[in-house]
């Protein structure tokens, strides 16, 4: 693999705990937000609704908090991602700064678009999940470690075995999740091939 491509083998920092069973993605990004162009400065919508009033007062919610707010690692609970396929949620948690998510389990879809975009979306079992989110919640400042080399996701002194899809974790290790970049390593080749084909040439 080329050195152009980006592979994903550890995400390290601090945690945001968002608390809750089938958070779908209608929660993730409201669908009025989703009439853009593109997807930046969909972070800011991020859980919108879960994050504040209709008069823009806010929940306190975790995104939100001091404590919290911007912190690059997601703990989850059950069958997060839920619902639609929306690319727009994995994009928006992206935006707003999330680089990796832990959690007991996700929607296969939202799994699968999250590795896409290069973000680890990692399983624990449901006691190590809990744990996990009760260290977060009482240490803001813990540092929780994605290994996905190891396998394991590691805070203070814990460590716990994941589990992903091995497709998934193999496409993040070896940077084959990025399509873009295996374009661009692959340039030479393309153009190679390209000039080989004579319906190609045959109006140069």
């Amino acid at each position: 693999m080329s050195e152009t491509t980006t592979a994903v083998r550890v995400v390290s920092g601090k945690a945001i705990p968002v608390r809750g069973n089938d958070i779908d993605t209608d929660r993730i990004i409201p669908a009025r937000f989703m009439k853009c162009v593109t997807f930046e400065g969909l972070g800011q919508h991020a859980f919108r609704d879960e994050r504040f009033t209709e008069d823009g007062i806010s929940k306190g919610h975790p995104f939100d908090s001091p404590e919290y707010g911007s912190h690059p690692v997601m703990v989850v609970n059950k069958n997060f991602g839920c619902g639609s396929s929306r690319e727009h949620a994995p994009q928006a948690l992206q935006d707003y700064g999330i680089r990796a998510i832990v959690g007991e389990s996700f929607a296969e879809i939202f799994a699968g678009n999250c590795t896409a975009m290069g973000i680890p979306a990692v399983s624990l079992s449901e006691d190590d999940a809990e744990e996990l989110m009760e260290l977060v919640e009482a240490v803001a400042d813990t540092i929780v470690t994605v290994d996905l080399t190891a396998g394991t996701v590691s805070a203070g002194n814990r460590a716990y075995r994941i589990s992903m899809q091995e497709t998934y974790r193999k496409a993040l290790l070896d940077g084959s999740w990025d399509s873009t970049s295996m374009l661009l390593a692959g340039a030479r080749d393309i153009k190679r091939k390209a000039a080989s084909l004579p319906y190609l040439n045959a109006f140069v």
